[in-house]
This record gives C-alpha cells, structure tokens and sequence, in this order.
C-alpha cells in the first residue's frame, strides 16, 4: 500500500508541474514566432514591397504590400499562430498575378517585426495595417479582411469595429480555450 501512495504522489507531482509549466508557457504555445526576415524580390514577388509601421510604443512592424489593380480590393491578409512572409509568398503570388491588392503584416516578433505578440498588440497593429490602407487612398469599400488560423481571430475583432467590403476565414476556430482543450485534453484548460 505504501508504494501505492509513493507512486502516486509521485505522479500527482509531475502532472501539476506539468501544469504549471504550461500556465507559465501558455504565450509560447499559443505563438511560435520566427524572426526570419526575407525580401518578396527574392522570392520572386515583383509587385509586392517591404513597408515598415511604426505602433505608438515604438515597435517597428514588416508588412508586405501590393497595390490592387483597377477596380480590385485589397486583402489586408492575417497569418497564422506560426511561420514567416516568405512562407506565404506562394500564396500571396495567386492573388497580386489576379490583380488584388495585398497587406501581409507580419505580428510582432515575426518575420523581422519587433516586439513580442500577444492578443491585445496583435489587435492594435491589425488596426495600425487597417489606418496604413486608408492612406493609400483606399476607402473601407476596398479592404478585405483575411485570416488564417489565428488571423481569423484578428480579422474578425477588426471587422467588428471598421467598415470593411468582406471577411474571409480560412481555420477558423471556436476559441482558444477549444483549440488548448483539443490539443491537451490531459490539461485542466477551462
């Protein structure tokens, strides 16, 4: 019997480390930036352009940008929880050679952006990408919000509160919490 206990003592304490440790890491399971920086000319993207926005605290954002053609919306386009630009590259290739206008930012600590990411920043610098469109004489009737995976959270807070011509959700999830409780079921993440 005395082992019994020892035993699961001992498996009570490695499970609450466990559990403490990913209360701890919770940022970094949900972000998995790479700070690696690539140009779109290298990568074969002739029409797209680095621009750099600047937030109120003084972070420094990389964002890719392609005018739209004639009568064409702008995608202000955002990725997922992990990745770079370059990874998307391919795809941002199909809509500019269609003739759509594109905004890629890459969220803080992505892609060359400074900083470090989390919910409330990402939001503000999804507005910041919003404000940075309409001075490229855009109107909101020419903005398409586009979300991938964790950009589908980004894009539907910004179209909650801009005007914008449509919303597109590729992966969309219910919410994080879901998303934690799918991916560790062994985890008390409610």
């Amino acid at each position: 019997m005395f082992y019994v206990v020892r035993i699961m003592s001992v498996i009570s304490a490695l499970y609450l480390g466990v559990v403490i440790s990913a209360y701890a890491f919770q940022r970094q399971l949900v972000y998995h930036p790479s700070g690696a920086r690539s140009n779109p000319a290298t990568l074969s993207l002739a029409k797209v352009t680095e621009v750099t926005l600047e937030t109120p605290d003084r972070e420094r954002l990389v964002a890719w940008y392609a005018p739209a053609g004639a009568g064409r919306p702008t995608l202000l386009y955002f990725h997922g929880n992990a990745g770079t630009l370059a990874q998307r590259a391919d795809r941002i290739r199909l809509y500019t050679d269609a003739g759509y206008g594109v905004l890629l930012l890459a969220y803080r600590g992505f892609s060359g952006s400074t900083g470090a990411p989390s919910e409330s920043r990402i939001i503000r610098d999804a507005n910041l990408a919003y404000d940075y469109l309409l001075k490229q004489d855009l109107t909101a009737n020419d903005i398409v919000l586009y979300g991938e995976s964790l950009g589908t959270a980004v894009a539907v807070q910004v179209g909650a509160r801009r005007q914008v011509k449509a919303v597109i959700l590729e992966s969309p999830f219910s919410s994080v919490t879901d998303i934690g409780q799918y991916i560790y079921p062994y985890l008390p993440v409610r």
